[in-house]
């Protein structure tokens, strides 16, 4: 099983707490996503934290909002992450929560793709997720005050993108 780690920043008009400045966004205050994804996309865990904080710092919180009962750790799980999770501490949280970390540095699956025939990149399934919830104008802009409502906004974004991947009617 592939697993799969990426975070996402949403501007905040209106939201004060786990908000901080956006690097990108002129200071504005804005959220961060961070979402584990399975290996076809589906959201496994998701927390939220000010814009202005480092990637690599929400990963233990990250692996501990995982929301199912995870099966004994087998060898050979694997998480994939970006060169923003290339520090020991990241590689030390997942060896213990019993992942092995794939990270891969910015141009490097560019090149694979264009160098190995049939390679896939493993990280576009984390963005395709983002971009799914993404398409739920409640979460594209936070408007909630609390971050309570906000996270149970993000919940019930992810149980339905789960439900659709099912394949099942409506």
């Amino acid at each position: 099983m592939a697993v799969h780690r990426r975070r996402n920043e949403q501007s905040s008009p209106v939201g004060v707490k786990k908000t901080g400045a956006n690097p990108t966004d002129r200071g504005k205050k804005g959220v961060k996503r961070s979402l584990l994804t399975e290996a076809k996309g589906i959201p496994i865990s998701v927390i939220i934290e000010g814009a202005n904080r480092n990637d690599f710092k929400l990963i233990r919180q990250t692996f501990d909002a995982i929301q199912i009962q995870r099966p004994v750790p087998m060898t050979g799980c694997g998480v994939c992450m970006d060169k923003g999770y290339d520090f020991p501490e990241v590689r030390q949280i997942a060896k213990e929560f019993g992942f092995t970390a794939h990270i891969r540095c910015r141009g490097e699956e560019a090149q694979k793709i264009k160098t190995e025939a049939g390679f896939r990149a493993r990280r576009w399934v984390v963005e395709r997720t983002h971009s799914w919830m993404n398409r739920f104008r409640r979460i594209l802009v936070r408007w909630e005050k609390l971050p309570e409502t906000y996270i149970a906004m993000l919940h019930l974004t992810c149980g339905i993108i789960t439900w659709r991947a099912t394949g099942l009617p409506k």
